[in-house]
């Protein structure tokens, strides 16, 4: 099992809807057996994914806090459709992250949950919080790889430079063979000068941007407000082909690795 995390330390970037439309269009059109992960006290993904009550039965109760948690891995995957699956988040998260900043071994309680399922699935996409905080640490220490979403605009740009070198600091003492996937663009109008400006500056910089663009659609929230992605609550719009065209990146890089 390949584990990627979506992570970024700015919010807004996008970073649940990513996660469900890729694990959606992973699981269906590719036919990978996908764990979503949400580990994000703001449980978007989950709430946008599943409509019963977390409490109890979430990744809370299997990374614990200070001491282990009570739960494996196993004992709260929801099923949600063909080979897609979700470990879901719950508000007591935050609770955790407060307790593990005492835990020995703190950066990899998430690492060595994921491992208990390693033989169950083909990837785990983690959601991570909008903050670099132990539960993204976490995150970052147990993937092989991470997709950074980010909005072509100023203050994101300032962030992402931030959050590079977390990225740069998590290789050297905590996961030397963690891999860039690329930096994925949300949000993207081509009609606006300064999408398109902070984009340039991006490719000029050397950054490794995403061959994607997911661009600005009320039908992304929408389609969350309903349970699905927009791959499914509109498929031909044009961010669910954006999707499908990311999906098919990440595809590639499962293939080859």
């Amino acid at each position: 099992m390949k584990t990627v995390a979506i992570a970024n330390q700015k919010g807004g970037t996008g970073k649940s809807a990513t996660t469900h439309a890729l694990g959606a269009v992973l699981a269906a059109e590719h036919q990978r057996r996908v764990l979503m992960v949400d580990i994000d006290p703001q449980s978007s993904l989950t709430e946008a994914c599943a409509s019963v009550d977390t409490s109890g039965v979430s990744l809370a109760e299997v990374l614990g806090g200070a001491t282990p948690g009570t739960l494996t891995l196993k004992k709260i995957i929801l099923e949600l459709s063909d080979n897609l699956y979700l470990a879901p988040a719950d508000l007591a998260l935050a609770a955790t992250e407060l307790g593990l900043v005492s835990r020995m071994g703190r950066e990899n309680v998430l690492k060595k949950a994921l491992a208990s399922v390693a033989g169950i699935f083909d990837v785990a996409l983690v959601d991570c919080p909008p903050s670099l905080s132990l539960l993204t640490v976490n995150a970052l220490t147990a993937a092989d790889a991470v997709l950074i979403p980010t909005q072509p605009q100023a203050v994101d740009l300032r962030g992402l430079r931030l959050f590079l070198s977390t990225l740069d600091n998590i290789r050297q003492e905590l996961n030397p063979e963690l891999h860039t996937l690329g930096i994925l663009p949300t949000f993207f109008d081509s009609r606006l000068t300064h999408h398109k400006e902070a984009i340039g500056a991006m490719e000029r910089a050397g950054l490794p941007l995403m061959n994607v663009r997911i661009g600005r659609s009320v039908r992304v929230a929408e389609a969350a407000a309903n349970g699905e992605t927009v791959v499914t609550f509109e498929p031909k719009n044009p961010q669910a082909q954006a999707y499908r065209e990311l999906a098919e990146e990440i595809n590639q890089w499962l293939s080859n690795n």
